[in-house]
């Protein structure tokens, strides 16, 4: 066999660490893919510290997982690491831990150490330095403010705390210790914990068994953010259902489950106001889309439908685990995903019956607190009682028609509505079908014919 000649030409790393800086993350979604990290050390507890110093401000990520030897932390901060991945993993391309970093600080640290041990080992990547040097080279960066402020974070129980310093993409150039920016670096951490509280629900939720961890922002405990109600909302859950989508010579499994939160009038302004979610109602509805149990991207219909008034109470859960990445095509930042297109059309009718389902449960809320007009018949009017003229008898059945298929449609949405909020779905499914092969019409009336 014949030997091709080659030559090997590294990039510059001085201008590929740059580039890799803009890859899509904001602030929370950077510190959610240091979570990850800790996710998959194992950790019960981590802590995000955002500490605010003028330009020495600085973020501390520590959790007490199963920390790090010399080898395995030079081996984290290399771009595309080379450790493999499971189904059930965060972790994806082994750039997470950098690219996510870099794309809020200019300097990167980790500290960490081995449960059962007690030395600590210290490893940076600086661009400052890599910019100079023109090479991919991480250092020991000594006795820092920043490693010191790690190392009483170990003392506290932790076994691995990253440190961003040089904060150059969150603090602004000019007056970096000023109060805009001071306001700034608060409003960070807290919009931080509300996207912690939304991406890693499943985990902070009880029952969530051996991957269950707490999670703490600036000293306090950060709640779940549950997307399908809670305790004292609770949603009315439809039948599930799960698909199989292959991916090359295997095959994995989608598993969808569809809710319809309580209408307006089923729930106090406090709880209708945390259930609006970050983005408000209207844009919160549509796919909740998980991988490996973590949120990775949520609300809109992706394309199925258009985003509704209506239909505003629907929330639908897609779930997957990672061996099913290559179909969805998940990004670096895990924050967007493109549904299969085998999967969008298996997905068409059962998207469609939950937002017919949430349209009866809003219209039957709004009914009763009187923003949708209840139907009266209209008054005769008082010519065609007079004349009895054959126009006006054909315009007063044609207004008694449009009642009755008016009232005949409320009565169809009122089935809808019993139906989602018994659980019980399913049993009008099977009902409306008898009913079909008797009289058609029947149901075509009831605006039921889609069922």
């Amino acid at each position: 066999m014949s030997v091709l000649r080659h030559l090997t030409v590294a990039p510059s790393a001085a201008r590929l660490t740059n580039s890799l800086r803009d890859i899509g993350y904001d602030f929370p979604s950077a510190v959610a893919d240091l979570v990850d990290n800790s996710v998959a050390a194992g950790a019960g507890r981590i802590e995000v510290r955002v500490e605010f110093a003028g330009a020495d401000s600085r973020v501390l990520i520590a959790d007490d997982g199963c920390g790090m030897g010399p080898g395995q932390l030079a081996e984290a901060l290399r771009f595309g690491s080379r450790q493999t991945y499971g189904s059930r993993d965060l972790g994806r391309y082994g750039l997470g831990l950098k690219t996510a970093s870099l794309s809020q600080c200019r300097s990167l640290t980790v500290v960490s150490r081995r449960p059962e041990g007690s030395r600590t080992f210290v490893r940076q990547l600086d661009l400052d330095l890599i910019e100079e040097w023109d090479d991919w080279v991480i250092c020991d960066p000594g006795a820092t403010a920043g490693v010191r402020a790690a190392r009483e974070m170990l003392l506290q129980g932790f076994s691995t705390v990253v440190v961003w310093e040089n904060l150059d993409r969150v603090l602004p150039n000019d007056r970096p210790d000023g109060g805009w920016a001071k306001r700034r670096i608060e409003a960070a951490a807290a919009k931080t914990a509300r996207h912690l509280a939304m991406v890693f629900h499943r985990f902070l939720e009880e029952g969530a068994g051996e991957r269950r961890f707490t999670l703490v922002v600036n000293g306090k405990s950060v709640e779940p953010w549950n997307p399908f109600g809670s305790p004292a909302a609770p949603s009315q859950e439809m039948p599930g259902l799960s698909f199989e989508i292959p991916v090359g010579d295997r095959v994995g499994t989608v598993q969808l489950s569809r809710h319809v939160l309580p209408a307006r009038n089923r729930m106090d302004q406090e709880e209708w106001e945390r259930l609006a979610g970050p983005l408000k109602w209207n844009r919160q509805q549509g796919f909740y889309i998980y991988r490996a149990d973590r949120l990775v991207q949520w609300g809109g219909w992706a394309g199925l439908r258009a985003i509704d008034e209506h239909t505003k109470l629907a929330r639908v859960a897609l779930s997957f685990d990672a061996d099913l990445d290559p179909a969805f095509n998940i990004n670096v930042a895990k924050m967007r995903v493109s549904l299969p297109a085998e999967l969008r059309q298996m997905l068409e009718r059962p998207v469609h019956e939950a937002c017919m389902a949430a349209e009866a449960a809003y219209r039957s809320g709004a009914q009763s607190r009187g923003n949708l007009p209840v139907h009266r018949d209209p008054a005769p009017a008082a010519d065609s009682q007079v004349t009895g003229s054959p126009a006006a008898d054909r315009s007063d059945r044609g207004a008694a028609a449009t009642a009755g298929d008016r009232a005949s449609r409320m009565v169809g949405l009122a089935l809808r509505t019993a139906a989602v909020q018994s659980g019980d779905y399913e049993a009008l499914r099977r009902i409306v079908k008898v009913i079909a092969d008797e009289a058609p019409d029947i149901i075509e009336t009831l605006g039921l014919a889609d069922l």
